[in-house]
This record gives structure tokens, sequence and C-alpha cells, in this order.
């Protein structure tokens, strides 16, 4: 027989948790041992990627090798070479073919060499039809242009490398540290948080990676030829950072349902207060577009349109919560 005279207040199951009560002092000591363990976790993945610079750097140039195959040229060519050095492309008209004296339906090598004729040198040039060096992908180099450069790029590539390897330990031990004062409704929601996060964060660098860079990099390189300056040589360093800062800017970019969402569940904002600032969200998302991307219009396009998808499910997501709680209070 239950004891009527027990006065203890029952609690919530989902109130339970907080964990033990520490003293400020006690908290800046765990404080201190998660970073301490963060920057250790960074050090030991930096040093392993500095071991595999040569890996990382391979699959950093991927979009690059991907981005030539996107803007190979589809009308017939002209290609002026002096020796085995190509000197410049332009397209096929019907007055240079006129003056070459071939079709202008098929492209041309117009290549220029030195000649001997006794004891005089003499410029000759050859003329040949659909060769394949016309069309031969004219891939960029990146270079080194300092004694010191290398060590710089290897720096680079285990700070990048250990950031990302590290991430998911030290987002352990910073769950360490809060999760003993979250109650179990509040784990329950910080969990969901945490892998909808993630998976929207490796969907942005995904997404990057696979389709935004090569677009990017190939619109850069057919940008800088129509404007007649050379393409074909990239310093590694700031291909690093350029591809480094652009995975990473779409990566938290895809992170804003999680931030609005958050502020909707806190009352921060609300359906209405999100349907209101529609307007305002496409200016942001196409100056996030300008900034994040090269200045060039299809790209900003092509990261505007998924900031902007997401940005309409957080909207209805919230309205969708909104009328559920409506629901349930007319139900009691």
């Amino acid at each position: 027989m239950p004891d009527e005279w027990d006065e203890t207040p029952s609690v919530d199951e989902d109130e339970e948790g907080g964990g033990p009560v520490k003293s400020f002092l006690e908290h800046l000591e765990d404080l201190r041992w998660v970073l301490l363990k963060s920057l250790a976790a960074i050090f030991i993945c930096m040093v392993i990627c500095l071991a595999g610079g040569n890996t990382i750097m391979a699959i950093l140039k991927w979009p690059l090798e991907k981005s030539y195959s996107k803007w190979l040229p589809k009308n017939p060519q002209v290609s002026v070479f002096w020796d085995t050095n190509r000197l410049a492309t332009f397209e096929m008209t019907t007055n240079i073919a006129n003056s070459l004296g071939i079709p202008s339906t098929q492209s041309a090598l117009l290549q220029f060499k030195p000649t001997f004729i006794g004891t005089n040198i003499v410029l000759s040039f050859s003329i040949e039809t659909n060769s394949p060096i016309i069309h031969k992908k004219r891939e960029v180099v990146l270079l080194n242009l300092s004694p010191a450069g290398g060590f710089v790029v290897a720096f680079q590539l285990a700070i990048y490398g250990g950031i990302v390897l590290a991430a998911p330990f030290v987002i352990y031990f910073i769950w360490q540290f809060v999760m003993p004062a979250l109650k179990k409704k509040e784990k329950r929601m910080v969990n969901k948080a945490f892998w909808i996060g993630f998976s929207l964060f490796f969907m942005g660098v995904c997404f990057c990676y696979f389709v935004l860079a090569p677009f990017a990099l190939g619109a850069s390189r057919q940008y800088s030829e129509w404007l007649g300056i050379g393409a074909d040589q990239w310093t590694a360093e700031k291909y690093i950072n350029f591809l480094g800062m652009f995975m990473l800017g779409m990566g938290l970019g895809f992170e804003m349902p999680v931030v609005l969402l958050t502020l909707v569940k806190i009352g921060i904002l609300d359906y209405q207060k999100l349907a209101a600032f529609r307007p305002y969200m496409v200016v942001v998302n196409l100056f996030l577009g300008a900034v994040l991307t090269t200045p060039e219009v299809l790209t900003q396009i092509l990261m505007f349109v998924p900031l902007q998808i997401l940005y309409e499910i957080s909207v209805w997501i919230a309205w969708f919560w909104e009328r559920k709680e409506k629901k349930q209070k007319e139900n009691t």
C-alpha cells in the first residue's frame, strides 16, 4: 500500500538529469582538460596529415582535374604553337578558314618553328587539321614559387586536414563536458541537432567538392582565357586556401536549418518572423554566394539555390511545429 503521507515531489522522467553539482573551479578544471585533449587530438591529426600530404593534395586536386572536362572546346578551334609550346587558341571562323585554306568545320593546328636553309634561319609553319593536340586538356599546373613554398603548402594541408580529422574527437570532448548539465529531454534534442547538423555539413561539403568547385574552377579558367590571360599556372598555396574556404563556407551554409530551428525551439523566432524575413534572406543568400564563390554568376546561383531551399524548408518546419502545438492545446 503506497504511503499516502509521502510528500516527495514526483520528478518528470524528461526532467531528470543535470549531473552532479560542481563548483566554478571544478568546471574550469573540466574545461581545461577539454581544451588540452582537443589540442592534443588536433596536433596528432596534423602530424598524420603532414605524413600523408601527397594523398591529401591528390584529393584536393580532383575538382581541378574534373573542371577540364566541363570546359573542353565544342566548336572548331585554331591552336597556334611555337615548337611544342601553345601560344594561343581561338575559335575557327570563316575568314580564318579561308586564309588557311581548310574547311571551317575542322580544327587546325598552326605550328611555327625555325628552319635552317643553308646558313640562314627562316620561320616556317605547318598546318594540321583535327590534330589530337588541339583538344588536349590544357591542365593547370600548381606551382611553388619560393624555396619554403613546399613547406608552407604541407603546413596548410596539415592544418585543414588535421582540423577535419580531429573534429569528431573535439566534438566528443565538448559533448562530455556539456552533457552532464543537460536533462534527458534536452539530451535528446541535442542528439538530434548534432546528427542533423553533421549530415547537413557533410552534404554541403560534398556538394561543393563534387559540383560547385569543378564548375567554379573551370569557369575561372575559361574567363581568364576569354580575357586573353594565361590560366594554366596557379600557386598551390592560393588554390588550397580557396578550395578549403569554399568547402568550409558551403558546409557552414548548410547548417542554416539547425540554427534557425534551434532559435524557433527556444522562442526567439517563429513561423511568422521567418516568413516575413524571406525577402531579406534572398539577399543574404545571394551575398553569401558572391562572397564564398568565384565572381561568376552561374556559380553564385548554384550556391544560392540550395541555401534558399534550406531556408524554405526551415520555414515550413516551423509552420508545422506551430500548427502541431496549437492542435495539442486545443485537445487538452
